[in-house]
């Protein structure tokens, strides 16, 4: 007959395995990032050859010159411009979109959502021809907010989703408390939809902040101006025809991982509840 102490060391040797599977998955994806971070300070001469992550030499000045060779200093201010207008943009849009999906009744509304779902299948490089026709039309292009009105089309759609399956989820005995108490529709989704709803924003926040610091091709399609290009056209600067500066360029890239990293680890404890918000608010 088999003991509760069998079952325990059962359990045991299960999450052993568990947690060695998901310890190697986590190493696996860290991996890339420390490479970066060691080659980064690394030599162009040695970069191929010593393959350590722990450097025999430490070159921190290549920080410095891919800053300033990069001419990062003016990407790096556009990049944070528009990560967070877009960012703004779409919480609000969306939020207020989702609310109005989930909690009002207007004609045409499942078609409207559905419509905005059905952009989801939609790739982006596949908008990219009747965006450019209609900014020019609207004389937007090569302008920022001409940029902005675009990255905010490409998130609405995956945040609206979002938003609308955790205001579904909402009790309505909530919104009547609210009522009770004079607030508008208007003052329900201020003071109360939103206040609910921090850890899925805070999963859109970095959905979206992560889509627009990493985008580019439609940057290229958008601006003639190089002076309003976003971060990631600046490490262009270190990949030449024949000869790529590979320390500078790891370097350049590690600049550009910072600040989503930053964004991602002051979202950390919004984003594991937004994990199990469905069982606290369903």
């Amino acid at each position: 007959m088999k003991t509760s102490a069998y079952y325990k060391a059962k359990k045991v040797a299960v999450n052993v395995v568990i947690h060695a599977f998901l310890l190697s998955v986590a190493l696996t994806c860290i991996f890339p990032l420390l490479w970066m971070i060691a080659s980064s300070l690394k030599s162009q001469d040695v970069i191929f050859k010593d393959m350590s992550l722990l450097p025999k030499v430490y070159h921190f000045e290549n920080y410095y010159r891919a800053w300033m060779e990069g001419g990062f200093g003016r990407y790096f201010i556009n990049s944070i411009a528009y990560t967070v207008s877009v960012v703004v943009g779409i919480i609000i849009i969306a939020s207020m979109a989702a609310y109005g999906f989930s909690r009002l009744q207007f004609p045409g509304k499942n078609i409207m959502f559905y419509m905005f779902m059905a952009a989801m299948m939609i790739p982006i490089p596949g908008s990219f021809v009747p965006l450019y026709v209609l900014l020019n039309k609207l004389h937007l292009r090569n302008t920022a907010p001409g940029y902005i009105l675009c990255m905010i089309n490409v998130g609405l759609s995956t945040s609206i989703f979002l938003l609308k399956t955790f205001f579904d989820k909402m009790p309505k005995e909530l919104e009547d408390a609210a009522r009770i108490d004079g607030c508008s529709k208007l003052g329900i989704w201020w003071h109360v939809a939103l206040p609910l709803a921090k850890p899925v924003l805070a999963v859109v926040v970095v959905f979206n902040a992560l889509n627009v610091w990493n985008e580019y091709v439609l940057a290229l399609i958008i601006f003639d101006s190089r002076p309003l290009m976003p971060l990631q056209v600046a490490l262009t600067t270190f990949q030449g025809e024949f000869v790529t500066n590979y320390p500078l360029l790891m370097a350049g890239l590690t600049i550009t991982a910072l600040p989503i990293i930053i964004v991602y680890l002051l979202m950390q404890k919004y984003i594991v509840k937004g994990v199990t918000q469905g069982a606290v608010v369903g």
